[in-house]
């Protein structure tokens, strides 16, 4: 599956779109546990905090470009699906 289309960057200045939807969530995965364990300065916590937040909006627009590919397929038409577009076909749909 291609990268998902993302321009923001998270604090460290470094761009989402190279992150796969796997690696994506493992990391998200890694830093609730960390922010979980309560041993990170106030400082560091709300860095991964924010790191956190940057991670779940890629995972979940990885997640609304999937949907709206199976919904086009679906409905018999995969020609021009883009991965992560919001628009088109099922994109709406809040199943």
């Amino acid at each position: 599956m291609d990268a998902m289309p993302t321009t923001e960057t998270t604090p460290a200045g470094d761009p989402l779109d190279s992150l796969s939807y796997e690696q994506a969530r493992d990391e998200l995965v890694r830093v609730v546990a960390e922010l979980e364990q309560g041993s990170s300065t106030l400082e560091e916590s709300i860095a991964l905090w924010e790191r956190g937040e940057a991670l779940a909006r890629h995972c979940e627009e990885w997640l609304i470009g999937a949907k709206a590919r199976l919904d086009a397929a679906r409905a018999g038409g995969t020609a021009g699906a883009v991965p992560g577009s919001t628009t088109g076909a099922g994109a709406a749909d809040t199943e």
